[in-house]
């Protein structure tokens, strides 16, 4: 009798070959970068958006970003003095924890700690993140701003809408053909997670409360093989 796959132990040490080859990549093109590049920026990304991570790629074209598994970049790189690949390399890797990347730059690094600390872009929010503002539909006529605009610049939600809309939380109804509250509505408090059924609503109404921002948190600079704390240099 075949043995059931449910019973087959799996050794998670282990990887694919897919995966082992993608690694390996990675390794390479890592330290390939860091032998062609004056300086290497580790980073940090919060509320990630990949259409602007490849905005930044275009603007940085004579640049390099990598953002993957962190454990392949600092090993990459060193994470000891015995196996850096460059000189005092192994001083960056206490900065490659979490969600970070690497940025290869032979621009200056005040250009690019200037250009990053002043870059952010506004989205929409996605769920689990938490609000930024406490938002009320008010009671009435629902418009397609929710009252951030003066009623004459605005259009009521279209009525189609109304039952999706009540789907995910507003108790909506249908008033001569207009989408009505009988009283205010607080899709949000500011602090609060946010679920989908809320991002949803925010998302309809035009409320972005994410914002896309890169944070450079360290960088090797080649000629003086040396590791510089960003906020510690802004202090």
């Amino acid at each position: 009798m075949p043995k059931s796959k449910r019973a087959k132990v799996v050794h998670l040490s282990k990887t694919d070959k897919k995966g082992k080859e993608l690694s390996q990549k990675v390794f390479a093109n890592v330290q390939e970068a860091a032998d062609n590049f004056q300086h290497v920026f580790v980073f940090s990304v919060e509320n990630m958006r990949n259409s602007y991570l490849k905005d930044l790629r275009a603007e940085f074209s004579d640049s390099r970003f990598f953002f993957g598994k962190t454990k392949v970049m600092a090993k990459a790189l060193g994470t000891t003095p015995a196996d850096e690949h460059l000189t005092n390399l192994s001083a960056l890797s206490p900065y490659l924890v979490g969600e970070v990347g690497l940025f290869f730059t032979n621009r200056e690094p005040s250009e690019v700690i200037e250009y990053f600390s002043s870059y952010s872009q506004t989205d929409f929010a996605r769920a689990g993140i938490r609000a930024t503002q406490t938002f009320t539909v008010p009671a009435g006529v629902v418009y397609s701003r929710a009252g951030e605009l003066p009623a004459e610049d605005d259009v009521p939600l279209p009525h189609s809408q109304e039952t999706t809309v009540r789907k995910w939380g507003m108790p909506t109804k249908l008033d001569k053909g207009k989408v009505v509250l009988d009283a205010p509505y607080t899709i949000c408090k500011e602090g609060q997670l946010l679920n989908s059924h809320q991002t949803t609503l925010l998302k309809m109404f035009g409320v972005a409360m994410a914002e896309f921002k890169v944070d450079m948190k360290a960088y090797y600079s080649a000629a003086t093989e040396s590791v510089t704390e960003v906020g510690a240099m802004e202090e």
